[in-house]
């Protein structure tokens, strides 16, 4: 089975089959965790007696540990769960015994970020009894997907456009948004279909709002409300990398906008065309954001936010510092073209 693409990880979570080892890896902590969790529950049906948490030291010390825990029989019979946490490259050897080892047993590794040439990865991605799934943050239709996957298992149901809102506001943290989506069902009620204005009512702060305010002030050339936003998005938990990418998606909107503008729509008609939907509240800011920025310079900001990503990676420098920076520049660019 080994690696698996995305078509394939819903159902493969909800049934693994024989598969002896499965490694979650990637940038999106949070979403290993929740694919970690949901394996456990098809796995170990939530009998604490049928799962083991095995630390990373004592695996990487004893290559056969795995294999041996995974062949134990559960005292109450059924499949058994070995999980290690943190996994790290150090595991190979212990992996690929636990894909050679007897008996039923189900050996879960939730690592962060690894090489695929070399390695864990590279010990479990062509081996059958292995399947090896990659966590990264979702986007577009498989955000609103998983948005809408995770609402229904809370027992409520979302309006595309409330599905749009929330998949622009709630992508970048897996855990964050889970959180906000049990709020929100909280907030809802037992069999409710959410609106776009049932979502922003409950979800009425935090820093991916924060963010937003940021965001169209700073494209509105408002100086001081987007360094005001920006201290109230960090001080609720945003990060650098986080602020710039939601940066470029907020101008990638703008140049799709900005686009049909150059075609001939007005500017409230192009912001309408979009998909998903601009939020109802944020039209306004928009549509002066809209006026004031020709593609070119649009075209010119996205190029800087990309530079200032990479620059919060590789660099060394604060990365806080770069990301506000970046955004503020921004502001200060859409602040001289309004005077």
């Amino acid at each position: 089975m080994a690696k698996l693409d995305a078509r394939r990880i819903q159902g493969f979570l909800a049934d693994p089959g024989t598969v002896r080892v499965v490694l979650l890896h990637g940038e999106d902590q949070g979403l290993v965790r929740e694919r970690a969790e949901a394996l456990l529950r098809v796995v170990a049906e939530g009998d604490a007696f049928r799962m083991v948490d095995i630390a990373r030291e004592a695996a990487v010390k004893d290559p056969g540990l795995l294999a041996a825990e995974a062949s134990t029989p559960a005292l109450t019979g059924g499949r058994r769960a070995v999980r290690v946490r943190d996994a790290t490259d150090g595991l190979a050897n212990a992996a690929k015994a636990a894909c050679e080892g007897k008996g039923p047993g189900l050996v879960l590794l939730e690592a962060g970020e690894l090489a695929g040439n070399k390695g864990l990865r590279a010990a479990l991605e062509k081996h059958d009894a292995a399947a090896v799934i990659a966590c990264y943050p979702e986007t577009g239709a498989a955000l609103a997907g998983a948005i809408a996957a995770i609402l229904k298992d809370l027992g409520v149901a979302a309006e595309p456009a409330a599905l749009d809102w929330l998949a622009e506001r709630l992508g970048d943290d897996r855990m964050l948004m889970r959180r906000e989506l049990e709020k929100l069902a909280l907030f809802a009620g037992a069999d409710a279909d959410i609106t776009e204005e049932d979502a922003a009512a409950c979800i009425a702060g935090g820093a991916a709002l924060d963010m937003d305010e940021a965001l169209l002030a700073a494209t509105a050339g408002d100086v001081t409300l987007t360094d005001r936003a920006l201290d109230a998005a960090f001080a609720e938990g945003a990060n650098a990398v986080q602020l710039v990418r939601g940066a470029l998606r907020h101008l990638q909107r703008m140049q799709a906008a900005a686009l049909a503008v150059a075609g001939g729509a007005r500017p409230g008609d192009a912001l309408a065309g979009l998909r998903p939907p601009v939020f109802f509240k944020h039209r306004p800011a928009m549509e002066r954001a809209l006026r004031l920025w020709p593609l070119a310079s649009l075209e010119t900001a996205g190029a800087a936010l990309l530079e200032a990503e990479r620059r919060t990676k590789t660099t060394g420098l604060p990365d806080v510092a770069v990301a506000r920076s970046a955004v503020l520049a921004i502001a200060r660019m859409a602040a001289a073209r309004a005077r």
